[in-house]
């Protein structure tokens, strides 16, 4: 009887974990912590979506440190590769702090993640369908950025100078345009 309480108990424990394993797993389809009024419904332009997002506030400053807000405010449309904070925080040390005191720098830095133009997940879906797992995009300063299939059917970012990241969350949306997480900083 001690054996089969055990036994089912054991049986429970392992559920249990595994349910909780599964609620715990970030769903990168989804938008940031930072939730709009509903999926469709921008609230804000891009500066203001990103700074005042839990997850993309880092890039929200280094925008205004970089003198780009009055380009991400503008009309647009853009669509926006944000880095998260924890890829800001993969920089090495102090190497974002020199950046924050070099507009020039660090404007050329993020002006690498900015497209003109709304590509939703949808669209890069239908351009990477039409090129065969592969597409490019240019960034605001003419440079290229290509999107492709990587393992495990991720979605990778790539910079003219080769330094690459893959997109993590899709869609958050903003009156001038959509913005899309990556996990690391494209940088020269």
């Amino acid at each position: 009887m001690k054996k089969s309480i055990l036994i089912v108990a054991f049986a429970m424990g392992l559920i249990l974990n595994n349910l909780f394993a599964q609620a715990q797993q970030r769903d990168t389809t989804k938008s940031t912590t930072t939730t709009p009024a509903s999926p469709q419904t921008p609230t804000g332009d891009l500066v203001s979506v990103l700074t005042a997002s839990a997850d993309y506030a880092t890039f929200g400053l280094a925008i205004r440190s970089a003198n780009m807000d009055a380009t991400l405010k503008g009309a647009g449309p853009y669509t926006v590769f944000a880095p998260d904070n924890a890829a800001f925080s993969k920089l090495p040390q102090g190497r974002l702090d020199s950046l924050m005191k070099d507009p020039a720098k660090l404007s050329a830095i993020l002006k690498e993640h900015v497209v003109a133009g709304t590509f939703t997940k949808a669209d890069i879906i239908k351009a990477l369908t039409m090129g065969k797992g592969k597409t490019t995009l240019k960034t605001i300063d003419g440079q290229s950025l290509t999107l492709s299939v990587f393992e495990q059917k991720n979605l990778q970012l790539t910079d003219a100078m080769g330094n690459s990241a893959l997109v993590t969350s899709f869609d958050l949306p903003a009156t001038n345009g959509t913005i899309h997480g990556l996990n690391a900083v494209l940088t020269k």
